[in-house]
């Protein structure tokens, strides 16, 4: 089954700088919907602007401009409703063909008999979850991203992000810059991320904003999708879900999930969560929230991670019944490494190994013990040391009987010392 990931994630060097790699998104679904406010609702045309612009597939955002070009006095013309499926609109995709498409392979008819996404599959297109689920505390200005928040490279400490101010050398025109605004600490913080100190998020200004990006299968298109949700909720149960498969899965998340094509699912549950209200007392509500299901089997996947655990361990057994040379310099073992090291070894080795291995050939032994006889060894003693270095398994490895003898070859007298 193929899998889809992105082999690269750290920052790399370009003539636009060194970035992060990103992954390129063409389209949008949405978690719910959005209707009219009271305000909006209480205009005339407002309505038929809603209706209309549902009905020709525009997003909710486009929408959303209309009403505000026709009755700017409105502030607030539309507000997102808590639903249980996902909008799909023609107008929030570079090819609005695919809007029609996503219905047409994953849309319910429910109780109400409307055709809408209540879930769907999705394929990540990386194993860092940073990657395909990027959040941030942002606070928006009137031309785009006014404060954010940002990790240092030690992912422990959150900074306070803004765009730094044009340069204005000697009183002439604005420096071109390269590249746009370049990003900086916020200096009348310290640039520390601190919400409970932070007075745009006491405003709630600033807020917990993310998104999944994801491929749908079925759904051909270069650019991915993605999904908005400011939902901690949402955000802290996909990361369960991530590190859970992925601690089982030797890190994997991206593409599909086992030999038999199963993918998450992206789908929405009811549930009870609480917050604080402006009295500061807890409060508990229904909300529907995104939920990631993996429809596979557990047991498989754990036979599985034992499975690369035996054959890794088998491998590095094989590798070190070779000896030094076949070994990376920072792997290779001492010359004064312990008898009970190597015996651990080679008993690692004999028990992935056995069952495949077949028997020493009488010609190969009789070739040892020549070569430790003309060594000057007792051929019988050799091969009991042998035994006791590398364990009984040794003899039914091709690889490591062909390490001793090269070892008898290269070493003459002083190779039949084991």
């Amino acid at each position: 089954m193929p899998n889809i990931a992105v082999m690269h994630v750290g920052p790399r060097p370009s003539v636009l700088g060194r970035r992060a790699a990103r992954i390129p998104t063409g389209g949008k679904i949405r978690a719910g919907i959005k209707v009219l406010t009271k305000a909006a609702a209480a205009q005339a045309g407002a309505r038929k602007l809603y209706d209309d612009g549902l009905a020709t597939g525009m997003s909710f955002d486009q929408i959303e401009q209309l009403i505000r070009h026709a009755f700017p006095h409105v502030g607030t013309p539309m507000a997102p409703k808590n639903v249980p499926w996902f909008t799909a609109h023609p107008g929030d995709f570079a090819n609005r063909a695919v809007a029609d498409r996503l219905l047409e392979l994953y849309g319910e008819e429910r109780a109400d008999g409307v055709r809408r996404l209540y879930r769907f599959p999705v394929l990540f297109p990386a194993d860092q979850w940073q990657l395909v689920m990027p959040h941030e505390l942002v606070a928006w200005g009137s031309s785009g991203r006014k404060f954010w928040s940002e990790y240092s490279p030690d992912g422990h400490t959150r900074h306070c992000m803004r765009y730094a101010a044009p340069a204005l050398p000697n009183g002439r025109r604005v420096i071109r810059l390269f590249g746009g605004r370049q990003p900086e600490l916020r200096p009348d913080n310290g640039g520390q991320c601190e919400p409970q100190q932070c007075e745009q998020y006491q405003s709630k200004a600033c807020n917990l904003s993310g998104a999944f990006i994801f491929y749908v299968p079925g759904i051909p298109s270069l650019d991915a999708f993605e999904l908005h949700t400011n939902s901690f909720y949402a955000l802290s149960r996909a990361i369960e879900k991530f590190d859970t498969l992925a601690a089982l899965g030797n890190g994997k998340i991206s593409g599909f999930l086992d030999q038999q094509g199963a993918t998450f699912i992206m789908t929405k549950q009811l549930r009870e969560v609480s917050h604080i209200n402006e009295h500061g007392q807890p409060e508990r509500a229904e909300h529907w929230l995104i939920e990631l299901e993996a429809p596979i089997d557990m047991g498989a996947l754990l036979r599985g991670a034992g499975d690369r655990q035996l054959l890794e361990r088998g491998e590095a057994a094989a590798l070190m019944l070779e000896g030094p040379a076949a070994l990376p310099a920072a792997e290779a073992p001492s010359p004064q490494a312990s008898t009970a090291s190597h015996t651990a070894v080679a008993q690692d080795a004999h028990a992935a190994l056995p069952a495949r291995q077949p028997a020493l050939p009488s010609d190969d032994l009789e070739r040892i013990r020549q070569l430790a006889r003309a060594g000057g060894a007792d051929p019988d003693r050799f091969l009991q040391d042998v035994d006791h270095r590398l364990g009984q398994g040794w003899r039914r490895n091709a690889r490591a009987r062909a390490s001793v003898e090269a070892e008898l070859t290269a070493g003459g007298a002083a190779g039949a010392q084991p």
